[in-house]
């Protein structure tokens, strides 16, 4: 459900794109610092966006280094590595370990399994560490798990249940901001649920695979699904970016941008573009 929250490369300046790459990198350190090589297969895009909306926000103050990594092992890369570093990598370590033991629940699968016993000890001290972010996570996914499990067609409910989960995320401590940043990531949770399952909905179609926008595309029918999911997707991203604007986030606020304005609709483009192609090659 995760690789949504990204840049848009080609309107980034290349400072701009070599600083990103550098909060990328070093959560990717982080991750293997604390966690191990396994750690690195958890992260994401999305995170890293974390680490960076927080580091704007409160404007900790950053290592910046230099490291070899297993894609570049012989020269070193600048890395940026903060407090929100650790915190991004705990939460994306939590996240992969509640999406394994619902894999494993749901269909027994090995993966599932594989990974409950290799994040379970790591995940069960962050989960002490955080209760608060642990038990909204382990609850909404339960909630999401409900919502499969009763067949729940309202996409607005079963988006909502992950914006609640994404919330809590975002929300790093309790203060002056935390109204905003709750706003901010329930509607981009929001939003992350509803293109996600979008993007799934042809291969869940044949499988037969939950999926509330079913509903969406039976009632409206195919030309006019398209326009609401878009015109839904729109509605989300116009909520958060209207949160995020009320928070003083001046560090790097080209790259939070580029990324809430434009990076957030680069797989959606592409995945249309795809779509139309294949659409046209059939149609020849």
């Amino acid at each position: 459900m995760f690789g949504y929250v990204m840049i848009d490369k080609p309107e980034l300046k290349v400072r701009e794109f070599y600083r990103y790459k550098a909060y990328y990198c070093g959560l990717c350190r982080t991750l293997k610092e604390v966690y191990g090589f396994r750690g690195r297969m958890t992260l994401t895009y999305d995170m890293t966006f974390l680490v960076l909306f927080l580091t704007s926000l409160y404007e900790k103050d950053t290592k910046e280094l230099q490291s070899h990594c297993p894609l570049h092992p012989v020269k070193k890369i600048p890395m940026l590595q903060n407090e929100f570093s650790e915190y991004g990598a705990k939460m994306n370590i939590l996240l992969a370990y509640f999406n394994f033991q619902d894999d494993w629940k749901d269909d027994k699968s090995f993966s599932g399994l594989t990974g409950m016993r290799l994040f379970r000890s790591k995940a069960e001290q962050i989960c002490r560490e955080y209760p608060r972010q642990a038990k909204a996570v382990q609850k909404q996914l339960k909630l999401l798990a409900a919502c499969e499990e009763k067949g729940q067609e309202d996409i607005d409910l079963a988006a909502g249940i992950f914006g609640k989960l994404m919330e809590e995320l975002f929300v790093y401590r309790s203060d002056v901001w935390e109204e905003n940043l709750r706003r901010f990531g329930f509607y981009l949770g929001k939003f992350i649920y509803i293109i996600d399952a979008w993007e799934d909905l042809p291969k869940d179609m044949k499988t037969g695979s939950y999926n509330p926008l079913k509903a969406v595309k039976v009632r409206c029918g195919k030309e006019e699904y398209e326009k609401e999911v878009k015109q839904i997707l729109l509605m989300m991203m116009a909520e958060a970016t209207a949160a995020f604007e009320k928070l003083p986030c001046l560090l790097d606020a080209e790259i939070l941008r580029n990324i809430l304005y434009r990076g957030v609709w680069a797989k959606y483009e592409k995945i249309q573009k795809e779509r139309q192609e294949i659409k046209e090659d059939h149609g020849k």
